[in-house]
């Protein structure tokens, strides 16, 4: 993956993108194309990084690892002039109709600033050794395979008994907590065939490819009802394809929350149909807001976001009240791009010429 070598104290665009997941890749690459100098500020990792495959994207072979789905967007985003800087953006203040953006490496201004720095998992206390294979939304590829839930809030039951739409094995770790869903839940969980187990975790047996094989239990917890081995000692051994953790969500909204923009009460940043937030200038889009948490969902709503952008800052065409103080748009005005992005984006007329 290239990246940006400008270190230049103050760099100057008209939209800045913080973070580097599909939502905000796709917004920088709707603003590239769209005539906009454009800037991406990327920390690196994030959730799609950690994909071994990506599913439910058109085109896209499910081999094709979220390191490789993100690094071909790079090369998108560059090749239509968008700048990628692998930093972490520290702060960013308003300044008049700007935004001063504060990063590891040196400073930025822009016009526009988008928000694309999603959430991270909560994680188990204590946690668990990763299991190299977490439980897709769709969960399509755990068909009739084992899979564990592990949490104790009413999500955690939820899910589990959704899982049962693709799987008639299913297990509800508590892992030594009490779980806190509600009476209607403990009613409606206890008629369907979920196996919840209470004792925790002793242990993470992997396959020699990595990916999850079985879980160690503490104590007996007795065999699974579809037939799970229980061996010799005090401790059982279920066998699991995959699993998920849910404890909760941590939003990284603070650049949001220093800006003034409206949370919610999770945590997550108010937004309009068109990823607008409650400051002028601020958009923010993918998981840092409501909706699901699925890679074409976050594409499509980068792709309104650019197009938000473009209307706001496209030059034209002109109000009469800009033409009667003005004057007409004349030959020389026009088009209305910076030359690097109207050279590359010649280049890339020319390519599909050939």
């Amino acid at each position: 993956m290239t990246t940006s070598t400008d270190t230049s104290n103050e760099s100057r665009y008209e939209v800045a993108v913080v973070g580097g997941g599909p939502a905000g890749l796709t917004t920088a690459l709707y603003t590239a194309r769209l005539g906009h100098d454009t800037a991406v500020f990327d920390r690196g990792g994030g959730r799609a990084a950690m994909m071994q495959d990506t599913h439910n994207v058109i085109g896209t072979p499910e081999s094709v690892s979220g390191n490789e789905l993100l690094e071909t967007a790079v090369e998108k985003i560059q090749s239509y002039g968008a700048d990628y800087h692998q930093e972490f953006v520290t702060g960013v203040k308003r300044i008049d109709d700007s935004f001063a953006l504060e990063t590891t490496d040196g400073s930025a201004i822009a016009d526009s600033v988008v928000l694309a720095t999603g959430f991270s998992d909560g994680r188990p206390e204590p946690p668990l050794p990763r299991t190299g294979r977490g439980l897709h939304c769709d969960a399509s590829m755990f068909v009739d395979e084992p899979v564990y839930m592990m949490g104790h809030d009413e999500s955690a039951a939820h899910v589990a008994m959704i899982v049962l739409n693709v799987t008639d094995d299913v297990d509800l770790l508590l892992r030594g907590d009490e779980p806190t869903w509600s009476d209607e839940t403990a009613t409606i969980l206890k008629h369907h065939p979920v196996d919840v187990i209470h004792e925790d975790v002793t242990g993470v047996r992997n396959g020699d490819d990595g990916w999850l094989e079985a879980l160690e239990f503490a104590d007996s917890v007795g065999p699974r009802p579809t037939g799970s081995q229980t061996e010799p000692g005090d401790g059982t051994v279920r066998q699991y394809t995959g699993g998920f953790a849910m404890y909760g969500s941590e939003y990284n909204n603070a650049l949001a929350a220093s800006l003034g923009a409206d949370l919610n009460n999770d945590g997550m940043v108010d937004v309009d149909d068109h990823g607008r937030t409650s400051v002028g200038g601020l958009y923010a889009v993918g998981d840092l807001t409501t909706g699901h948490n699925q890679i074409p969902v976050a594409m499509g709503q980068g792709a309104k976001v650019g197009i938000a952008i473009h209307k706001e800052h496209r030059e034209f065409p002109k109000s009469l009240g800009e033409l009667e103080t003005d004057g007409p748009v004349t030959a020389s005005d026009v088009p209305a791009m910076a030359a690097g992005l109207r050279s590359r984006a010649n280049e890339h007329a020319s390519t599909a010429d050939d």
